[in-house]
């Protein structure tokens, strides 16, 4: 109690309440109206006020004893709770040692006047009537502090009466969050939570079991009509909405209980919030039964959560309720005590029961509150106190102006959520299944011990569902039915790339939907791989290829000096093959997953070993034409274009084509992306060319090397002599062209790892074109006819 007396020590500065005389007049007070003796009184040096609904109803001042009175055993132990409470302080000498406490404590009824004119007889005092006592002689001494009441409305309304006074009013009960407003009610504090934490715990219990279609009814009250108000605002956080929202009055009619029933039985909305209190439901839970409405999961407000009034009449609709109660403690020998006042030993009733304290300990909480701001205020030091000029407040007597609580007047909101649980005996068991705490981090506030609670209709298989419009399935989103809240919508199926979700998602670049198409996940990197079967015949046909041309330049070697080697330029026919040997090989470069370095040899490992394939063929061509040219009588030609004129002019065409690589490189050179514009679950690992500019300056020059070389060779095609070898280079150039006219507009027009594969195919094509169109015709003759392999025949 110290610690929450700390937190509450500094409230705002109450006024002192001008209801009696302090000058040493002996004006005298009469009594007005009828006279209201029904009371708890004790004197002592501070007389604590109380206002308690001990009947849920006003009593006539004569009873007739004809009929049953509303009569709360909670509302009795509550009162009892708060003497007890003053009893215990009076006998401890830590606390008030030079101070007793008194008691004044009267029935609100439940009812807003009797409740303000029975606070107002707190604060007054009360002589006998007629007596024409002065106001000092008053019977009974007027309290400058109020506990009560337990209802927020009627707390409302004693606060507006008593505010002129600045009267401070503890509630034990009242939880509206209207309450908390200072500017209209600076004298208020209480040591029940504000239903704002209330709602909080609220939304998120039904966020927790996803319900997002539920029924909000509550008594027209103040309480009522605030608690909805926090809740519909609270849960558009959560898109929770409300199936209706209905408040039936107080006193209910049959028509107005037919009109609220009707409407929870038409709705599909299994799962009902009620703001109310248990005096309160009784009509309504009657024409449920009635009307057979018994399939609906309540979910009570702290104002009934707890209360076990309503279970010997309605346990089989209430069975499953759910709902959030302020914390419970135990007071020691409180219930030693309450047996002992009213001879109950051996009889259990809800007045006696402290299994539950709850509103019990608030009301204790609030009694050693106020005993431990008036034991600060005996305890200041003059010129130290918290008044004006650093005063202290006076002890004799207490101003009511004197007692200060903390800005705020709310405690820390910490609830327990209650099952309802039919036990083994039919009582009602009020389980513990979980907990609220404001104090602790957003995401940790709320704990729910899920299997521990029993549903109305299906004990503990599972929660209910309370839904407008089932969930998606997989691979759809949801479309808001017009004129409907978001609740409620249809499901249309998603985009392909997309997620269902409220609205269908589009996935990032790099991800993709799962099969569920719930989430998504990473893409697969794809890439023309060594072993998928496309990669394993591209790079066996290059292997192939490397070792064709590497056959050919030994059978070249092993018949170097017969006719047909030595006779078509053996030296340019050595390096040609193996630099055919080479753009074989340069085929491998474009399997595997690309890095950039990979990219960075890639194509100009490709356009430089064609460019010295090309040039060699070149050499061959302008060799045979000028070699016709050179016999010709008075002609010295080939003197120009000797065996180091052919080596050098080979040097100079790839140089140049290797001047094109270097720039390309240096200024913007290929590299490995993730090529993500494709709709796919999959994402290509691809070399990216950089400079378009370069790559193409690549290729034409290339092309431009072929050009001539085929002109050359088209011109050289009908000259006679057998080593003349111009028309197979003719042809070779045929082929060349055409795999290279046909690769750029399948390149251009495939995708990922199959634009790749297109480029392998158009190397080993042309490579292949020229190694048979040149070479096997040579080795034909060389292995399979070598009699036409001789000097004879050749000059034929």
């Amino acid at each position: 109690m110290a610690q929450l007396y700390v937190t509450l020590l500094t409230f705002w500065p109450l006024l002192y309440i001008g209801v009696q005389s302090q000058s040493k007049s002996k004006d005298t007070c009469i009594y007005q109206g009828d006279e209201d003796t029904y009371s708890f009184y004790e004197g002592g040096d501070v007389v604590l006020g109380g206002i308690f609904p001990l009947h849920s109803s006003t009593i006539p001042l004569v009873s007739t004893f004809m009929t049953k009175p509303n009569f709360t055993p909670r509302a009795l132990r509550w009162m009892q709770t708060m003497i007890f409470a003053v009893k215990e302080i009076n006998q401890r000498q830590d606390l008030l040692p030079n101070l007793s406490l008194g008691y004044h404590i009267r029935d609100s009824g439940d009812d807003i006047p009797v409740s303000v004119k029975r606070s107002l007889l707190l604060v007054n005092g009360q002589p006998e009537k007629g007596s024409g006592q002065s106001c000092e002689d008053i019977q009974k001494q007027p309290s400058p502090v109020i506990i009560g009441d337990a209802s927020s409305g009627v707390s409302m309304a004693v606060l507006r009466t008593l505010g002129s006074f600045k009267i401070p009013l503890v509630s034990y009960f009242a939880s509206c969050s209207c309450l908390s407003d200072k500017r209209e009610f600076p004298a208020f504090m209480r040591t029940m939570p504000s239903d704002l934490f209330q709602i909080k715990a609220l939304v998120k219990l039904v966020h927790y079991f996803q319900w997002t279609w539920v029924g909000v009814i509550g008594v027209d009250t103040d309480y009522a009509r605030f608690a909805i108000q926090l809740f519909l605002k609270e849960s558009e956080r959560f898109n929770i909405c409300p199936a209706y929202v209905h408040l039936y009055p107080v006193a209910l009619t049959q028509d107005a209980v037919e009109e609220l029933v009707n409407i929870l039985k038409s709705s599909s909305a299994t799962v009902i919030i009620n703001f109310s209190v248990d005096s309160y439901l009784h009509g309504v839970l009657k024409e449920c039964r009635r009307q057979n409405v018994t399939h609906l999961q309540w979910i009570a407000s702290e104002a009934w959560v707890t209360s076990k009034v309503l279970w010997d009449d309605f346990g089989d609709l209430l069975k499953g309720t759910l709902g959030f109660a302020i914390r419970r403690a135990d007071i020691p020998h409180l219930g030693n005590y309450l047996r002992r006042v009213s001879s109950l030993d051996d009889v259990y009733t809800l007045y006696s029961d402290v299994s539950q304290l709850r509103v019990s300990y608030n009301v204790y909480k609030a009694v050693y509150l106020i005993a431990h701001a008036l034991h600060d205020m005996s305890k200041c030091e003059p010129g130290k106190g918290p008044f004006q000029n650093g005063t202290c407040g006076s002890l004799y007597p207490v101003l009511s102006w004197q007692v200060r609580f903390d800005d705020n007047g709310d405690p820390i909101a910490s609830y327990d959520l209650m099952n309802w649980q039919r036990g083994s005996d039919g009582s009602l068991q009020l389980v513990r299944v979980g907990f609220y705490d404001a104090s602790l981090e957003d995401n940790k506030d709320l704990v729910i011990n899920e299997p521990v609670i029993m549903w109305h209709r299906r004990e503990k298989v599972c929660a209910p569902e309370s839904l407008c419009s089932q969930s998606c399935l997989p691979g759809s989103r949801k479309a808001r039915k017009k004129g409907k809240p978001v609740c409620c919508f249809d499901c249309i199926p998603c985009a392909e790339g997309e997620i269902n979700s409220i609205d269908c998602l589009t996935c990032s670049r790099e991800t993709w939907p799962n099969q569920a198409q719930d989430q998504c996940i990473p893409k697969t990197l794809e890439f023309l791989s060594f072993q998928e079967p496309l990669g394993k015949i591209l790079w066996a046909f290059s292997a192939f290829g490397a070792c064709a041309a590497l056959a050919v330049l030994v059978v070249f070697i092993l018949y170097r000096k017969t006719p047909v080697i030595r006779g078509n330029n053996m030296e340019l026919s050595f390096l040609l093959l193996l630099f055919l040997c080479a753009c074989f090989l340069i085929g491998l470069t474009f399997l595997g997953k690309p890095t950039d370095w990979l990219c960075r040899i890639r194509y100009p490992a490709f356009g430089i070993s064609f460019t010295l394939c090309i040039s060699c063929i070149l050499a061959k061509t302008v060799v045979v034409l000028m070699a016709f040219r050179a016999t010709l009588p008075g002609s010295n030609v080939m003197k120009w274009f000797g065996p180091a004129k052919q080596r050098s002019s080979v040097i100079l065409c790839t140089f140049v084509q290797a001047l094109i690589c270097i720039i390309w490189l240096s200024t913007n050179p290929p590299v490995a992306s993730y090529n993500t514009k494709f709709m796919s679950a999959t994402m290509t690992v691809e070399c990216t060319v950089g400079s378009e500019i370069g790559f193409w300056c690549v290729l034409g020059y290339i092309g431009f090397l072929s050009s001539l070389c085929f002109v050359l060779a088209f011109l050289a095609r009908k000259l006679p002599d057998n080593f003349n070898e111009a028309k197979f280079i003719t042809f070779s150039m045929l082929i060349f062209f055409a795999v290279w006219i046909t690769f750029i507009p399948v390149y251009v027009s495939s995708r990922g790892k199959y634009m790749v594969a297109v480029h392998v195919f158009a190397i080993l094509a042309s490579a292949f074109s020229l190694l048979l169109c040149i070479f096997a015709p040579k080795c034909y003759i060389v292995l399979l006819e070598p009699e036409r392999n001789d000097k004879k025949h050749m000059m034929k």
